[in-house]
């Protein structure tokens, strides 16, 4: 039976979007892929209310991650990495893998990071870069990005804002250049709801300056390398042509849509699970920093989650347990991201209840 995805990534695909890939081959250095790479740029830039350069990554967003790190920390500096739960703490493992020297913010799962707290880092020593999770994706905490990066931007120039949005861009609002971010990178298989493979990055000129100052940071995610093809449309190694004809027509539906009313239904989407969760379980977030996209839920009942996600895989629906070891059984995720509608949240809900025998 098909299963309609309520998890993080990989999400839900259209059938329209899925067709999509099925279009004719073109070659990567024709002007057939030049019109269509600059048709999805175009539209990107839209989503992402930039002026900036938009890269498209075949790979997933990691990739992007472990690019950044690489190109904004000079020798002898050092990067700031603000860390709340298992894929913030990605950034920090990335960097010392590349030998870049990093301190952390480290604060309890399912609490947030908050700007007081990147100001009295910044304040007491000097960073190459500050590293952001917008969303976490493990502990359902969206952190405050836009007051956050403001805040670096106006009193720490010198320093580079990096975000992963792996599981919040195409769902929740991402203002570049207002918001002063550097590099912000995120997956088409999240809330962009294509299959995953295909990355969207977003770098400023500040970020390109900077990697000009970063010896030996790679070739397959070097920035420099991708501003080369950029002015033809094109990209440095083969891209993923079937996905970015996806990601065509998923933007054309994104900019129908409309951008206000795309973040709105994520919130609308968000506020039924968490009504649910408040009545029938607990929510394990701090409530001030509530992610749009997905909704972590304590186990306060302590049901065995993976008999419920074998119950659900029986009635066409999949959710996700609790992330890692940390908090397998302990938490369990809904994510209401991409093309998923209010009554797809209902619908699933009441599957819950039904088998859980919730009134």
């Amino acid at each position: 039976m098909y299963k309609k995805l309520f998890i993080p990534g990989p999400t839900h695909v259209r059938e329209e979007v899925l067709e999509a890939q099925a279009a004719p081959m073109i070659g990567h250095r024709s002007t057939d892929y030049s019109d269509l790479h600059k048709e999805v740029r175009l539209k990107l830039e839209k989503l992402l209310y930039t002026d900036q350069y938009v890269f498209l990554v075949t790979s997933s967003g990691t990739g992007v991650m472990e690019g950044s790190i690489r190109q904004a920390v000079r020798p002898g500096k050092k990067a700031l990495v603000t860390t709340c739960g298992a894929f913030s703490d990605r950034w920090h493992k990335i960097a010392v893998m590349n030998g870049v020297a990093a301190d952390r913010i480290d604060v309890e799962w399912g609490e947030a990071i908050t700007p007081e707290m990147v100001d009295e880092a910044l304040s007491k020593e000097a960073y190459d870069a500050v590293t952001v999770t917008y969303n976490e994706t493990s502990t359902g905490v969206m952190n405050p990005l836009k007051e956050i990066s403001t805040l670096v931007n106006e009193k720490y120039p010198d320093t580079v804002v990096l975000v992963d949005a792996v599981s919040a861009m195409a769902g929740a609002k991402i203002a570049v250049d207002a918001w002063g971010i550097d590099v912000v990178f995120s997956s088409t298989q999240k809330c962009f709801a294509l299959p995953p493979g295909l990355a969207v990055a977003a770098v400023s000129e500040r970020m390109i300056e900077r990697a000009k100052e970063v010896p030996n940071h790679g070739y397959y995610f070097d920035f420099l390398t991708f501003l080369k093809k950029y002015g033809k449309d094109q990209t440095p190694a083969t891209p993923a042509i079937s996905l970015i004809e996806a990601l065509n027509t998923q933007m054309d539906a994104i900019l129908e849509e409309g951008l206000d009313n795309r973040w709105q239904r994520h919130i609308d989407m968000a506020n039924v699970v968490r009504a649910w969760a408040r009545k029938h379980f607990a929510l394990f977030p701090d409530e001030n920093y509530l992610s749009n996209t997905v909704t972590t839920v304590e186990n306060t009942r302590g049901i065995s989650v993976a008999d419920l996600n074998a119950e659900l895989a029986k009635r066409g629906a999949m959710l996700s347990n609790g992330y890692g070891s940390k908090l397998r059984e302990k938490t369990f995720r809904i994510a209401h991201m991409g093309d998923l509608q209010v009554a797809d949240l209902e619908w699933l809900l009441d599957q819950i209840n039904d088998f859980l025998g919730l009134g």
